[in-house]
């Protein structure tokens, strides 16, 4: 998540009031999250993937590479998208 927050350019505090949290204990929360100290609830994960501009699947991955894949993937439109998902089947049959 930190990633995504220092590519935005939001302070941790910016991001906890951007989400909804309470100005004063925004930065702390967010920080938590970051550390891995709590995990955020669903509804506030989706809220910060809104905010990022990050599919909320972006928070859940264990692979790192993965993870920047779906945070690359976010900016492209739905017919690119299509494009990407066909090389990817053509790239998987050719591996047999």
């Amino acid at each position: 998540m930190r990633t995504a927050r220092e590519r935005a350019k939001l302070p941790q505090d910016r991001l906890g009031v951007l989400i909804g949290l309470d100005e004063g204990s925004s930065s702390a929360r967010i920080s938590r999250y970051e550390t891995g100290i709590h995990q955020p609830p669903f509804e506030v994960a989706e809220k910060l993937a809104g905010v990022l501009g990050v599919p909320v699947a972006y928070f859940y991955c264990s692979d790192d590479q993965i993870a920047e894949l779906l945070f690359d993937l976010a900016d492209f439109t739905e017919a690119e998208l299509a494009s990407i998902k066909n090389s990817i089947r053509r790239v998987q049959k050719k591996r047999g």
